[in-house]
């Protein structure tokens, strides 16, 4: 199954006290890495700016399954693994994967699309967002809503 992947780099200041990846940055690498996604798609900040329009979330989980330290080699691959057909709401996955292939952690998040001028939730427009969602791959479980 394909996937969006990038190579993490840990910084000093990604540790906590005990010297391994400190929970809140798992969300923040998440986060870019949609960000990253969506601009390579066409869903630049420049079009969501002109357009009013941008990504919201309802909720946001992670699943610590193994401790990641600063010298770790950890790979990121995302995917969308639940859609409406209108790609009006959505659910991504990332999951943080160690030199070995076994899964660290995993990031769901559950969003939509919210007219930043209403300030209220909406379709997706342009139809650049909708392409832009729908070219995410798709995970093994992926389900439409």
């Amino acid at each position: 199954m394909m996937s969006f992947s990038k190579h993490l780099s840990f910084r000093w200041s990604d540790l906590d006290p005990n010297f391994h990846i400190r929970h809140s940055a798992y969300y923040d690498f998440g986060a870019q890495h949609r960000i990253e996604i969506l601009e390579g798609l066409g869903l630049t900040m420049q079009v969501l700016q002109k357009q009013h329009f941008g990504p919201i979330l309802f909720r946001e989980e992670c699943v610590f399954k193994k401790e990641i330290k600063l010298s770790d080699k950890i790979t990121m691959q995302t995917k969308i693994s639940k859609m409406k057909p209108d790609a009006s709401r959505w659910s991504i996955v990332h999951e943080f994967l160690n030199d070995e292939n076994a899964i660290c952690a995993i990031i769901t998040v559950d969003g939509a699309w919210m007219d930043t001028k209403l300030r209220k939730i909406a379709n997706p427009t342009p139809e650049v967002a909708v392409q832009a969602i729908s070219l995410f791959p798709k995970s093994e479980e992926f389900i439409t809503l």
